[in-house]
């Protein structure tokens, strides 16, 4: 086990501040999307019809998917990179494996998964960080990572 396996597991308040930071990230890359898509396809795929704008079915699940992919792309090449978003920079914390290392690409996959229902869900699978014995979320348990506090390092 590696001196990073030691380290203490991050709190709620640190983690939902981590990810409204990255929230704020994410839905500048989904604005970008949907520009790029808007320009692409032009006005063609909305109508207004009795007051309300109306979409195109398959452009909004392309949409979907693109802004679901993206997601999927940023959280996933953050953790594989070095275990940190920008968010979990700032707030000096790290996703990663059990032992201390990087995760896999199939860990970090399989968290990014888990992590939206337990948020979506009343949050209830990061509540359970205060009922596990070792404070990991329902996604540090399905995917066999944990979020550690990082120390500070001193200048």
């Amino acid at each position: 086990m590696s001196d990073s396996a030691a380290l203490p597991s991050a709190g709620l308040a640190r983690r939902l501040a981590a990810l409204l930071y990255d929230a704020m990230l994410v839905l500048a890359i989904w604005i970008g999307i949907g520009f790029v898509a808007q320009l692409l396809v032009g006005d063609q795929v909305n109508e207004v019809i009795d007051g309300r704008v109306q979409t195109d079915p398959l452009f909004g699940a392309a949409l979907f998917a693109m802004m679901c992919a993206s997601a999927a792309a940023f959280y996933v090449g953050f953790w594989l990179r070095g275990g940190q978003t920008l968010g979990m920079l700032a707030w000096r914390i790290r996703a990663q494996s059990r032992n201390g290392g990087l995760m896999t690409a199939r860990q970090a996959l399989l968290r990014f998964l888990c992590a939206w229902p337990a948020l979506f869900l009343f949050g209830l699978g990061y509540l359970w960080l205060y009922f596990d014995p070792d404070g990991d979320a329902a996604h540090d348990r399905a995917s066999a990572s944990r979020v550690v506090v990082l120390p500070r390092r001193r200048k």
